[in-house]
């Protein structure tokens, strides 16, 4: 017997991990719901591509390089993106979980170019 209040699981739904679904409101967050979301999500796309430098991917996104060691700092301290190396030379790259779940990051700047 089931009640009002009981949902009818949906096979056809598939589920999504906790650590996905923290994935996607946090990507949802640094996107979507700040003012430097844009340059961030470029900065994803362009480490999609190739891993780079700072001045690298200031070049090639044509922003100041304090600007990007900015949105570098703070991709790498939410895990979107990992690098190797010291400060100045650090190569970036997407994290794995970033990788894992980038489809998921599409869907987001899916959502966010419909408005």
């Amino acid at each position: 017997m089931r009640f009002k209040s009981q949902r009818i699981s949906s096979a056809w739904r598939p589920k999504m991990s906790a650590n996905a679904r923290t994935l996607k409101y946090l990507l949802g967050w640094l996107i979507a719901g700040t003012r430097g979301g844009p340059t961030r999500a470029k900065i994803i796309g362009s480490l999609k591509e190739t891993p780079q430098n700072a001045n690298q991917l200031a070049i090639a996104l044509k922003m100041d390089y304090k600007t990007m060691r900015h949105h570098l700092d703070v991709l790498e301290k939410n895990k979107i993106i990992t690098s190797i190396g010291d400060r100045y030379g650090a190569t970036y790259f997407l994290s794995q979980a970033m990788e894992d779940n980038y489809a998921m990051f599409e869907e987001i700047m899916k959502k966010i170019g419909k408005k």
